[in-house]
């Protein structure tokens, strides 16, 4: 007994979507870009892994042998443990007095309650392109008694325009009923700002707090100028001895850029999400 089996008609074909080449063309130019941004930071990682004497041999070749003990000589070597202490001490507390500052600043000027917030805002954009008064500022600090002073070098850090313009372009999204409703329910300025406007403006402020925290983190020249004292030098500016002291070393050094690095790599990672959010709302509504 035999059994045909009904096979579809030869003139029936699958179509064939077309091809998108622009998402491909997307996709290839994303994935350049990714290789060359990710390219020095894994040239980075490579090199901390290896021992001297194989980073010599040849310097590009994929590490082989996995020398965690570069991480540990670097933390332990040239008080590094210190210049990364008087680092975190020195952003948490700008950012922390320079965002509080910031909303309270941003959300009058956002919702015209002083005269000439327009004014203002526009003194603030102009801010963005002035050079640094480093000569003014440098005797101002003389003068106050701030000079190699951890205080002082903090208080160079409680102004930045950029921060404002991004506050005040996301606070103006924030609906002014809320600012009626609480006038209504006897609700103070100051009570509403930190009960009401903070909680809503998380994504600036993280986006605020971020970009200003990784200035600070970054920042070379200020600590070069304004500090002396090796207790207070933060770890940019330790980086200098420290590649004085171990300039040959270049594992050692290697694993001590990535150690710098990775506190603001996890922030940022932890709250890009904030980031995005905080940096185009007040772009689309504002």
């Amino acid at each position: 007994m035999t059994t045909t089996i009904a096979s579809k008609p030869a003139t029936e074909k699958r179509v064939r979507k077309p091809i998108d080449w622009g998402r491909v063309v997307t996709y290839a130019l994303l994935i350049v870009f990714a290789i060359i941004y990710l390219g020095p930071l894994l040239m980075l990682l490579n090199t901390s892994l290896k021992t001297l004497p194989e980073f010599m041999k040849n310097a590009t070749s994929p590490a082989t042998s996995f020398h965690l003990k570069n991480f540990a000589d670097a933390w332990n070597k040239a008080n590094f443990p210190r210049y990364m202490t008087n680092t975190l001490l020195y952003t948490i507390s700008a950012t922390i007095i320079y965002v509080i500052a910031a909303v309270f600043v941003a959300f009058p000027i956002a919702r015209n309650y002083v005269k000439g917030a327009k004014f203002l805002l526009t003194l603030f954009v102009i801010a963005l392109f002035l050079p640094v008064a480093l000569i003014p500022q440098f005797q101002l600090m003389l003068s106050l008694g701030l000079y190699n002073n951890p205080l002082g070098y903090v208080m160079l850090f409680l102004v930045n325009p950029i921060g404002i313009i991004i506050l005040v372009a996301y606070m103006k999204t924030l609906p002014k009923d809320l600012d009626e409703a609480a006038v209504m329910d006897g609700c103070g300025y100051l009570r509403y700002v930190i009960k009401v406007v903070f909680p809503l403006s998380v994504p600036a402020i993280a986006t605020v707090a971020v970009l200003h925290a990784i200035g600070i983190w970054n920042e070379l020249i200020l600590p070069t100028i304004y500090l002396t004292n090796k207790d207070y030098y933060p770890i940019t500016r330790g980086m200098i001895v420290f590649q004085g002291v171990y300039g040959s070393n270049w594992p050692t050094l290697a694993a001590a850029v990535l150690i710098m690095t990775l506190p603001m790599l996890l922030i940022f990672l932890l709250l890009q999400r904030y980031i995005v959010s905080g940096l185009t709302s007040g772009a689309v509504k504002g």
